[in-house]
């Protein structure tokens, strides 16, 4: 459960900080979130794999959602576009994660 909980604060970060980085088009401020956000996912990233997480998973599962949540927050807050193959991709994307995290666990025999 520990390791899901750092996974989802590192999934926040990353989509904070990249929407922070599209508002900091028009004020700069939002650059200093858009550095501790990162900065923040990767620190959390890192615990993960220190933990025993396996990289496939835990990067997979990062992307896929800061993806998807990236696109659907900015379309909401800044009327970015979102159309049905948007949609596809995103779903396509998220199918990725799940083969991966499906077999992660499956031991390869030679």
């Amino acid at each position: 459960m520990r390791k899901w909980a750092i996974l989802a604060g590192a999934i926040v970060l990353e989509v904070a900080a990249t929407l922070a980085l599209r508002a900091a088009i028009d004020n700069a401020w939002w650059a200093v979130l858009t550095v501790a956000g990162y900065a923040g996912a990767f620190v959390a990233l890192s615990a993960l794999l220190r933990l025993g997480a396996p990289i496939g998973v835990v990067y997979g599962t990062w992307a896929a959602a800061g993806v998807a949540l990236t696109a659907v927050l900015g379309a909401v807050l800044f009327a970015e576009p979102f159309t049905p193959l948007i949609g596809i991709g995103i779903a396509a994307v998220i199918a990725g994660v799940v083969l991966v995290e499906t077999d992660h666990g499956r031991e390869v025999r030679s």
